[in-house]
């Protein structure tokens, strides 16, 4: 049970829809039950809206009421998250009596109030608190670094630390040659954008010591709105994301250190690493176990340190390649898809083989 339609959600892409396939060439069969749809997205994540905002939340409730006709037909139940944007815990307790494995997936710290700009208006109708009592209904837990699984732990012993993974066949690099401008870029959503204002200063101070010799390029569904000159913003697009990351020459992931952030996967990072993009990245979380400062990538602390980082990187292509090549390493060693699809594959024979004869998966 997920939220968004297939393509439309980065946690959803790359937590669990890019092994659907490699699911069904072992043998199970996975139905997606999504709650918004492709007409909805504009209204639900716009401030106001209230009555087109009621609309889909009562079609999201008979929805999620046909999924649990639905559940007794399947051998496992996949949330990702939540069963239904809302407080209440009635559809996974209603899914718990059904005796079906439950498995639930996050990347966030979901615990955690952060609400999207369009709806803190109805910021009340969520309970954040309510993940706790979802862990302990499900069988098993996936989650994407260890901060997430220390809070899991506390709910849940079966808890399995699963990484955000690339496709690596998809990331595919292209050659990289000294140009000029030299690129520094950053990707993600407007629910990420936030971040990105903290490195506007630094931003600033490298293109003054830089002039025209650097560019800068964010590629999101929302545009970074300061005034920097020669900033690009691309709005991002799933069909052209890979080629437009591949315009980049340096990529960065600044956060600052809260709990929040502290549940990120370091997407962002994987993605540039992915296409030999060398990252530099804040000291927050998984980042320090990705990054292998100086061999594969940069951590940058205070605004100093990003500005040195970014400088050395501007300055050497050498280096920029050097540490974009050890970076693709990681992700094909530890991050990519083909390094965990069996991994996965193996979480869902053990639960079909424990209860089950016919391996279906409700993904609600």
């Amino acid at each position: 049970m997920v939220a968004h339609r297939p393509g439309r959600s980065p946690g959803q892409r790359f937590r669990f829809e890019q092994y659907l396939d490699y699911l069904r060439e072992n043998g199970f069969y996975a139905h997606v039950s999504y709650l918004i749809e492709e007409k909805d997205d504009e209204a639900f994540y716009s401030p106001g809206r209230f009555l087109t905002k009621f609309r889909i939340l009562l079609k999201s409730i008979s929805k999620r009421l046909a999924d649990l006709k639905m559940a007794k037909n399947y051998d496992v139940v996949f949330l990702y998250r939540e069963a239904i944007m809302l407080g209440t815990t009635f559809f996974e307790r209603r899914l718990k009596k059904t005796g079906k494995p439950i498995v639930i997936d996050f990347d966030d710290s979901i615990w955690l109030k952060d609400i999207s700009d369009g709806n803190r208006s109805v910021a009340f109708l969520k309970r954040p608190s309510k993940t706790s009592v979802i862990i302990k209904l499900s069988d098993v837990v996936l989650v994407g670094n260890t901060f997430l699984a220390e809070y899991a732990r506390k709910y849940n012993s079966n808890v399995k630390v699963f990484p955000t993974t690339i496709d690596t066949d998809y990331y595919i690099p292209v050659e990289k040659v000294p140009h000029n401008p030299v690129c520094i870029g950053w990707t993600g959503s407007s629910t990420t954008l936030k971040h990105l204002y903290m490195a506007v200063s630094v931003l600033k101070r490298i293109k003054e010591k830089y002039g025209d010799s650097v560019c800068f390029k964010v590629i999101s569904d929302e545009p970074l709105q300061v005034d920097i000159e020669d900033l690009e913003n691309v709005k991002w697009n799933k069909e052209s994301e890979v080629s437009d990351l591949n315009t980049l020459d340096i990529g960065i992931m600044p956060l600052p250190d809260n709990q929040w952030t502290r549940g990120k996967c370091g997407f962002k990072g994987l993605q540039y690493m992915a296409l030999e993009i060398p990252a530099v990245m804040s000291p927050v979380g998984i980042n320090k176990e990705i990054i292998e400062h100086g061999k594969n990538g940069f951590i940058a602390g205070d605004d100093d340190d990003w500005f040195e980082k970014l400088s050395m990187l501007v300055d050497s292509f050498e280096l920029r390649k050097r540490l974009g090549k050890e970076g693709r390493k990681t992700v094909i060693k530890k991050y990519s898809f083909n390094s965990q699809k069996d991994i996965y594959l193996q979480y869902f024979r053990e639960l079909a083989n424990k209860k089950i004869l016919v391996n279906n998966i409700f993904q609600i």
